[in-house]
Formats: structure tokens, sequence, C-alpha cells
């Protein structure tokens, strides 16, 4: 019979009732992360910029807990079209292949009714072996989108813990607003003159960015320039990134520098953990791999 081979109305409503009741049990990453998302924005303000390796985690929570949500919804997707395909082949009533297979009359109706047989199995196959994988996937960006919000949670204890150190750090350097024509900071300035006398700068220097919310938009940073029209740098530019790059991390805490992104990593020394990895940001100059950024204190 037909109705053997699919999920029947009651059964199907039945599974997607205890997937519901399941889901309601567990703890949403997604209203976790923008709890925690208002307390990194807290963080990096008392900080007085953004805390790198807090925005990387923020970053990477965010995409697993949209990639869950987006799975999620096309769970519930898969789950209404297998009820639904179920419940039309129920009320149409049982195909008996016997019966079929036995048909003494016109032989296209035979082989109409067992193509018919064999669509409608096959679909179902299909259907529930979609399902099946959803659901695992579901439930794998689930719990990935859980251990990252965790990741964020554990983050934001930690700079909290840090917080008489790095508060030193801020006392060191003082605060300091924009100024003059450039509306940088004379921190910045500074940093960005003792670096041009330093190393050759053959493509541009861009620092202030009116509007950004970041330290461009505080006259705090700079990027420094390794290639034009967002291409990978030279070789030779390169290599003058990294000398760059380490020549800010040797100086930095002489010269006030608060961070350095280059090459799809970063140095905060607000935190001294060295270098770490961003996760992809989708291009050459959104991963840094075109110019170095240095924020000042």
């Amino acid at each position: 019979m037909l109705s053997t081979l699919l999920v029947t109305p009651v059964m199907a409503g039945a599974a997607a009732e205890r997937a519901a009741t399941v889901r309601a049990a567990k703890p949403n990453p997604e209203a976790e992360l923008a709890k925690l998302t208002r307390e990194a924005n807290e963080i990096n303000k008392r900080y007085r910029g953004q805390v790198q390796s807090l925005e990387e985690t923020r970053v990477q929570a965010s995409k697993a807990t949209q990639r869950a949500k987006s799975l999620k919804r096309s769970l519930a997707t898969a789950q209404t079209d297998v009820m639904r395909f179920a419940q039309t082949a129920y009320m149409g009533g049982d195909l008996d292949s016997t019966s079929l297979l036995s048909f003494q009359g016109d032989p296209g109706a035979v082989l109409d009714g067992v193509s018919t047989l064999s669509y409608l199995a096959g679909q179902r196959a299909g259907r529930l072996s979609r399902l099946k994988q959803l659901v695992k996937e579901a439930k794998d960006a689930e719990e990935a989108a859980t251990a990252k919000v965790v990741k964020l949670r554990d983050d934001i204890t930690k700079l909290k813990k840090d917080r008489v150190r790095i508060e030193a750090l801020l006392a060191k350097y003082g605060f300091q607003q924009p100024g003059g024509s450039e509306g940088l900071t004379s921190r910045m300035v500074n940093v960005r003159n003792t670096i041009m006398r330093s190393f050759p700068m053959p493509y541009s220097v861009g620092c202030l960015r009116r509007g950004d919310p970041g330290e461009h938009g505080s006259g705090r940073a700079c990027d420094f320039m390794m290639s034009t029209g967002g291409r990978m740098p030279t070789t030779e530019a390169r290599e003058r990134g990294d000398r760059l790059a380490q020549w800010a991390i040797d100086h930095g805490r002489d010269l006030g520098i608060m961070y350095i992104i280059w090459r799809q990593r970063y140095y905060d020394i607000r935190t001294g953990t060295g270098w770490r990895m961003m996760s992809d940001r989708g291009g050459i100059t959104a991963n840094h791999y075109d110019h170095v950024h240095i924020s000042v204190f």
C-alpha cells in the first residue's frame, strides 16, 4: 500500500510538535548575542576604542547565529512541505501496487498507476532525506552559534577582569580630542609623521573619515596603503607592510599605539595576546591585505 510509504499527517504533526518543544527548551543564541553585543559596546566605549579580540568574537558569533537562524527557517519550510505532501497523499487514498500490476484493462492506465506510485514514493524519499539533512545541519549550526556566544561571554568576562590593567594604560596616555584642519589627535599626527619619516610611502595614507563610528571618525586611526585599487601588494610592498606593522608593535607603548591590523590579523596592545587572525570580511581591503591600519589611544 502506498500509504505505508508515506508519513501520515498525524505522524508529521507529532514530529513537528516534538521539534517545537525541543527548540523552546533551548536557550536562544540570538537573544543572548544581542545582550552581549550591548555589553561589548559598553566595553569598547570604556576602553576608548574597538577591542579587536572582542569584535572578532562578536563577528564570528553573529555569523554563526545568522546561519543557525537561516537553517531553522529552511527546516520549518521543509517540515511544512513534508506534512502537506503527506496530507495530500493520505487524502487521495491508497494505491495497491499488487492490484495495479494485475490489472487486466487498458495497459496505459496500468503504466500511469505504476508511474504515479513510483513518483510519489520517490518524492516522499527525497523530501524525508532533505528533512533529515536539514535537521542535522540546523542542530550543528545551533550548537556552533551557542559555542560562539559562550566564547563572547568568556571574552567579556576576561576583559572585565583586566579592567585595572587596561585602565592604567588609558590613564598613562590620557585622552586627546581631535583638532586642527586634519581633524586628528596630536598623538595620531605624531605617529603618522614618525612613520612617514621612517618608511617610504609610495601610496596614499588615509586617516580621518567623518561619520565613521570607529577610530577613523574620531581622528585616532590611519591606513597606510601598500597598493592601490584594492589590489594585492607586490612582494616588496608586502614586506614593507610587515616591517611597518612590526615597527608599530615595537614602538607601540612609547607612542601610544592601541592596535594594528594587517593581512587579516590584528595585534591589540591592550589585551597583550599577540597576533590573532580575523574572520573573512569579504575582500582585499576589508581584510586589510592592501593597507596597515594603526589606531592610537
